[in-house]
């Protein structure tokens, strides 16, 4: 069985096949993954997915490029939402520093503010990071988030930085990027992270993987992200399937 640990198919780009999605999912085997909500409209779309679907849970928490426009009401919003029996992680949240929409100070105290939410809760966090890498490590430590760990969610950073995420008790997510001509970077990180800490992602309907590229992803390709990782650690399909799969339910702690 496979594991999709984030997709966002409770994006509107799903409405008109939705059904059809899922199987394609159940004939590739993927047997679980989490929904994934950044704003209250795509939050508010992840409930009735993880309330219908026995396969699918459920991740909500605010996005680092729209930090501006999270008010209290939201957070107090989310901190009730995570009591849901489905939810199992507070994310994606973190730092974006390529767009300029929220500032870098607010992105910070939305950052710390959910990070102490996902404390309170007992439930891990995902951890979107894009060009902040220095901060975005900074910030996990001095919030201690070690205590709840969670996932660097699709990593494009160097191993010595992998390393630092899973001494704070993250493991590191792979998505489609992996197959990518130009992903050498991701490739050689991927070779040196524990397979204790390796976990897999579609993070449709982006980032669709090779031969896909450009097209709409959805949780079906995720096999494609594991046979890439299959061929980097010179391992059979099916371990990768069992080692992530079971990295996953430990992460957000599934039986």
């Amino acid at each position: 069985m496979l594991f999709d640990t984030h997709t966002h198919i409770n994006d509107e780009v799903f409405d008109e096949d939705f059904s059809d999605v899922l199987q394609r999912a159940r004939d590739s085997d993927v047997g679980r993954m989490i929904v994934v909500g950044v704003d209250r409209p795509s939050m508010e779309r992840v409930f009735p997915i993880i309330d219908r679907y026995e396969s699918a849970y459920g991740a909500i928490g605010w996005n680092p490029e729209d930090a501006v426009d999270m008010t209290d009401e939201d957070l107090e919003w989310i901190r009730s939402n995570l009591k849901h029996p489905k939810i199992v992680a507070l994310g994606e949240i973190g730092l974006d520093y390529h767009w300029d929409k929220s500032p870098k100070p607010v992105q910070h105290a939305v950052f710390r503010r959910q990070i102490r939410a996902a404390k309170e809760a007992g439930l891990p966090i995902i951890i979107h990071n894009r060009e902040a890498v220095e901060d975005t490590e900074r910030i996990l430590r001095e919030e201690h988030a070690e205590a709840v760990g969670g996932v660097m969610h699709c990593y494009s950073d160097d191993w010595t930085w992998a390393q630092k995420f899973i001494n704070l008790n993250f493991y590191i997510s792979f998505g489609g990027t992996l197959t990518f001509k130009n992903a050498q970077l991701q490739r050689e990180t991927a070779a040196q992270v524990p397979l204790d800490r390796l976990l897999i992602e579609t993070d449709c309907p982006y980032l669709s993987p090779h031969p896909f590229r450009g097209k709409r992803n959805e949780p079906a390709r995720v096999r494609l992200v594991a046979e890439k990782l299959a061929e980097i650690k010179r391992l059979p399909i099916e371990d990768i399937e069992k080692i992530t799969t079971k990295n996953a339910n430990r992460c957000f702690h599934i039986a």
